[in-house]
């Protein structure tokens, strides 16, 4: 099949980056598919100073690059394309881009949140000089600085928190009536005592302006009708983060914002299909927790993979009957029982015989629905279907098992 890949990676950010480098270092067929360069979010930050190992700081598209060039490596293909529709429950899971269609074992959704725009002129411009969608990020730039943060909502008060410990002076531009923001009320009381916080009510941001960087903002009072030019060497926009999850909303598991709801090793609701960095529900959204994210999603994969193609090898697809034993290596007295079980199968060679360590591989006890505390189970499969259990591991039980299949 064309375009058929062991894992492929839907964005090129840090996670998807950070997934490239582990899946096509574990041996799989790896594409990463992205609309544009590498890099996601943090391309657009010229400078990064809180990533480990970097400690004078290095740019967002420069540390994009050098882990791009290090997927690359280990032989990670890069694609070019426009996601138009995925199907993730098809088998092998099916991605149609603009140019091409692409198919896969395993999936890495990695397609990040954008922040929502305030789409007024000087924006786009100064973006990663001036204009920034993240205090935690760029925070330390303004250290005895004047900035402003537009918005008023949980986000934003947090944000215009952190950055007064850095900033001179941090103004707020607040579109309601004075007094009213739309953050909870203990964070709003908290913004409000903070001497170095400063607010300008019934008030929107008409554009950015500066030379090479920013030097001021219009704002505009709607209330009064009056514009004028305020100073700021910072512009934070903090008025809400989309993420970019439209394409699987009838998929996968969504939260109420619309972010895709994994366990800790990236897993969503659909087998084989793994989700990472900002696009996912979580904690702290910054350049090492997607990387960290990648790696783990594709390591996971990489061990999905395996372990399916074994189970299909080995279960499957095989034309003889097999009996399949789950176990628990530390238990024993189970594992001793199972020498039942290769007695058995040496005196009646139609049968096969498969070995499943129940502890270690979780693909196969989360698909059967295998209970840990009732180790070891013994299972027949047919021609790759359930059809028996024994109840009590005993030689007679396997022989009544011989005689009815």
């Amino acid at each position: 099949m064309e375009n058929f890949y062991d894992l492929l990676i839907l964005g090129g950010g840090p996670a998807g980056l950070a997934a490239g480098v582990y899946g096509a270092r574990a041996r799989m067929k790896t594409a990463i598919l992205e609309k544009g360069k590498p890099g996601g979010q943090a391309a657009t930050t010229e400078e990064l100073e809180n990533y480990p190992g970097f400690g004078k700081g290095t740019t967002g598209p420069g540390l994009s690059e050098e882990i791009a060039k290090h997927a690359k490596e280990f032989g990670a293909e890069f694609i070019q394309d426009n996601i138009e529709f995925v199907d993730l429950n098809s088998t092998p899971k099916k991605v149609v881009g603009k140019k091409k269609e692409y198919y896969a074992k395993s999936i890495v959704y990695a397609l990040g949140a954008e922040p929502r725009l305030l789409k007024v002129e000087g924006e786009g411009k100064f973006r990663g000089k001036g204009v920034s969608y993240c205090a935690t990020c760029d925070a330390d730039f303004f250290e005895e600085l004047e900035v402003v943060v537009v918005g008023s909502g949980d986000a934003a008060i947090e944000e215009a928190e952190y950055l007064s410990k850095f900033a001179d002076k941090v103004t707020m531009i607040v579109i309601h009536e004075e007094g009213k923001v739309d953050a909870n009320k203990v964070s709003a009381e908290r913004a409000f005592k903070n001497p170095k916080l400063n607010w300008l009510w019934n008030s929107t941001v008409q554009s950015i302006n500066g030379d090479e960087i920013v030097e001021s903002i219009t704002v505009k009072n709607i209330k009064t009708g009056e514009v004028q030019d305020y100073p700021a060497h910072g512009v934070f926009i903090f008025i809400g983060i989309k993420p970019t999850s439209d394409l699987v909303k009838d998929q996968l598991e969504l939260n109420e914002q619309g972010y895709i709801i994994t366990d800790e090793r990236m897993r969503t609701n659909i087998e084989g299909v793994f989700a990472a960095g900002d696009v996912r529900e979580k904690y702290l959204r910054q350049v090492i927790t997607a990387a960290s994210d990648g790696a783990t999603a594709a390591f996971a994969a990489e061990k999905y993979v395996h372990e399916t193609e074994i189970w299909e090898k080995e279960v499957l697809k095989v034309k003889k009957p097999v009996i399949v034993t789950f176990y628990n290596p530390t238990d024993l007295k189970g594992t001793e029982k199972i020498g039942i079980v290769d007695n058995f199968i040496k005196e009646n060679e139609r049968f096969a015989l498969v070995k499943v360590d129940a502890t270690r591989n979780e693909l196969i006890k989360t698909r059967y629905d295998i209970d840990s505390k009732k180790l070891p189970t013994i299972w027949l499969f047919k021609d790759g279907a359930k059809v028996d259990e024994i109840k009590s591991l005993t030689y007679e039980e396997l022989e009544k098992l011989n005689k009815q299949h």
